[in-house]
């Protein structure tokens, strides 16, 4: 039975895409991070230090629904909360010409990792020319965890984030120029609710969508 989402969209059950490669990328020297180009307009990068589970939640449905960030969809007000509360997690709001243009998410876990869960621009600046600056400042945060947020957990020693083909096309690249590497990769099916009950309806199913080959620097936007 098909469901219809907040603004009307009829959206379909779950699809199992049958071939999903996911990749677990590390760095493990603040030195192996590479600068970006900078961007065509300046962005600013704002700590979120009012936990805001309605804010999170708006940001991962505005930025991740077309490129499959799904996992949370399930999520009740209260997951979202007890998630965002934790002094751990970090999030930072990125403003560009007066506009939410991207946020991301990273936490402070134990023996000095540090994860990235969620970074990404808002469709109203993908493909623009933002996203290595936004992967990189998003990494140059991670590795002052201990200072510039999270204080009682002590120095990173190592950023890592987990990616896939179900991202944007040119995200595994991107963290790559950022000085990224692989540390994992198993490929295999996986059951995708319907991004398209997300509270705002988008033009197509992006689990079906063609992707693009595309890898310049002024190309790559990431949403994953």
């Amino acid at each position: 039975m098909s469901r219809t989402g907040a603004a009307g969209t009829t959206a379909s059950p779950p699809l199992e895409v049958p071939a999903v490669t996911e990749w677990v990328m590390e760095m493990r020297d603040p030195a192996d991070l590479r600068p970006a180009p900078l961007p065509p307009v300046e962005m600013a990068f704002t700590l979120a230090r009012v936990p805001s589970p309605d804010l999170n939640r708006a940001l991962y449905a505005a930025v991740g629904a077309r490129v499959c960030w799904t996992d949370r969809f399930t999520w009740s007000h209260d997951d979202w909360r007890a998630w965002v509360e934790r002094p751990e997690l970090g999030t930072w709001i990125v403003m560009a010409e007066g506009t939410v243009a991207g946020f991301f998410e990273i936490e402070a876990q134990r023996s000095g990792d540090t994860e990235i869960h969620l970074v990404g621009l808002t469709p109203a600046f993908v493909g623009r020319g933002h996203g290595g600056y936004l992967v990189e400042q998003c990494v140059r945060r991670a590795w002052r965890r201990g200072r510039l947020w999270a204080e009682h957990t002590g120095p990173a020693t190592r950023v890592w984030l987990r990616t896939s083909t179900l991202d944007h096309p040119n995200a595994l690249a991107n963290y790559r120029r950022r000085g990224f590497e692989v540390s994992a990769e198993r490929t295999g099916p996986k059951l995708v609710p319907d991004p398209r009950l997300a509270p705002w309806p988008l033009p197509h199913d992006p689990r079906t969508a063609p992707r693009s080959d595309a890898r310049t620097d002024k190309e790559e936007e990431l949403i994953p």
